[in-house]
C-alpha cells in the first residue's frame, strides 16, 4: 500500500520514488507526489523527511527535516 497524505483541497496524492541519472553519470534518487498509483510507489516516508503543502496551489512535496 503506497503512502497517502490528502491536501487541504481534498485530494489525495500517493509518495513516489525513481532513481535517476544525471547528465554527470552519477545515481540520484528523487522522490514525488502523484495523484495515482504508479510503479514505484512507497509505503512510507522517508527517515529525516516531512511532507509539506504548497499553500498557494495545495501541491504536496517532500523536505529534509
Amino acid at each position: 500500500m503506497a503512502y497517502s497524505q490528502t491536501n487541504s483541497k481534498g485530494q489525495q496524492y500517493y509518495l513516489h520514488m525513481k532513481d535517476v541519472t544525471l547528465k554527470g553519470g552519477r545515481l540520484q534518487r528523487i522522490y514525488f507526489f502523484a495523484r495515482d498509483v504508479r510503479d514505484g510507489s512507497v509505503e512510507a516516508l522517508p527517515a529525516g523527511y516531512v511532507s509539506v503543502e504548497n499553500p498557494r496551489t495545495g501541491l504536496l512535496v517532500l523536505k529534509k527535516g
